[in-house]
């Protein structure tokens, strides 16, 4: 009897020490997996304009973050990757020039050649948009395209004829997306003052934002003389997401557009946005001779607000490459343990 009492006082106290590491290691990780599932579906469903203000709303307070030294250790403890931590494995890339940053705490994850200037093309238009946004201009006023927008310095091509008229909004929206030359050509020459004002409140712009090593002659950036570098690039980045109108326009994968009796699909130049694995805020792409191809973006990775800046890529793909390598980087490292 005192056996069978002693076995069962043993069987009891064994439940009762494993039954809750049992049931915690059977549902801790299905219960990560189920918030995961259930964020990433309904972000899935969320438009880009929902998506950028969210975006938006952690780029409105970066600037003042990055500014806070203690921003490493509070970002870390509130499971942003410090610097030592990311950087402990190795992040190969092939474009020239690199700034990969966390937005929320201004805390720079990665960089390559980053205070480099360099030739910027059409990461140009980012500057266009929010110079013509700043000016309250009607965005319903018609605008033609001229002789004067088409490209005489590279001979590039457009889908938009000399002559059609469409709004200053339509004009904002293919520049910034399809990143047409003419629709942006257009919106300089129709500011306040013509195309010399235009680029005077373009450098302007940039001198308020602290952006150092960049200079602006041109609304398109097919002048090689447009340069920049990483560094300022992710801070022009994070001010674009500020503005609705670039955060929608820059993420629309396509849109149709009137031209003349005609309806004419363009699309927008970055692949990652069109792919739809990508949860993006803000993207635009760039490529001239002198530049190489650049891509500079404002993206969530690993539930952080991430902006990635890659400026000289010549393969073909390689910004994208480039671009999914430190998606996959973050990603990894996220899982890593924190080491204190």
């Amino acid at each position: 009897m005192k056996l069978k009492s002693s076995l069962l006082a043993l069987l009891f106290l064994s439940v009762g020490l494993n039954a809750p590491l049992s049931a915690a290691q059977h549902h801790s990780k299905p219960a990560s997996k189920a918030k995961i599932s259930k964020v990433g579906k309904a972000r899935t469903k969320t438009s880009a304009v929902a998506k950028g203000a969210k975006l938006a709303a952690v780029g409105a307070t970066a600037a003042v973050a990055a500014k806070a030294a203690s921003a490493h250790h509070a970002s870390a403890a509130h499971g942003a990757m410090s610097y030592q931590e990311v950087s402990s494995v190795k992040l190969s890339l092939q474009s020239s020039a690199v700034v990969v940053q966390d937005q929320s705490s201004g805390e720079v994850l990665f960089e390559k050649n980053s205070n480099a200037v360099l030739p910027i093309a059409s990461i140009t238009k980012l500057m266009t948009a929010m110079v013509t946004l700043d000016a309250h201009l009607d965005l319903h006023e018609a605008i033609r395209v001229e002789e004067h927008d088409v490209d005489m310095l590279k001979r590039s091509t457009s889908h938009i004829p000399v002559g059609t008229v469409l709004s200053r909004e339509m004009m904002l929206r293919l520049a910034l997306m399809s990143s047409e030359n003419r629709a942006a050509n257009s919106l300089g020459r129709n500011y306040p003052g013509g195309p010399d004002a235009f680029v005077v409140a373009m450098n302007r712009k940039a001198k308020e934002l602290g952006l150092r090593e960049t200079r602006f002659y041109d609304p398109t950036g097919l002048n090689a003389n447009n340069v920049s570098s990483a560094r300022d690039l992710a801070k022009m980045v994070a001010a674009a997401s500020r503005y609705p109108l670039i955060r929608e326009f820059t993420t629309t994968s396509e849109y149709d557009v009137p031209l003349g009796r005609h309806m004419r699909t363009f699309y927008n130049t970055n692949a990652l946005v069109r792919g739809g694995t990508w949860e993006i805020g803000v993207s635009k792409t760039g490529y001239i001779n002198e530049s190489g191809k650049c891509l500079v973006m404002q993206a969530w990775l690993n539930n952080r607000p991430t902006i990635i800046v890659l400026l000289d890529s010549w393969g073909k793909l390689t910004r994208i490459g480039d671009a999914n390598r430190i998606k996959r980087w973050i990603e990894a490292n996220a899982s890593r343990p924190s080491q204190s």
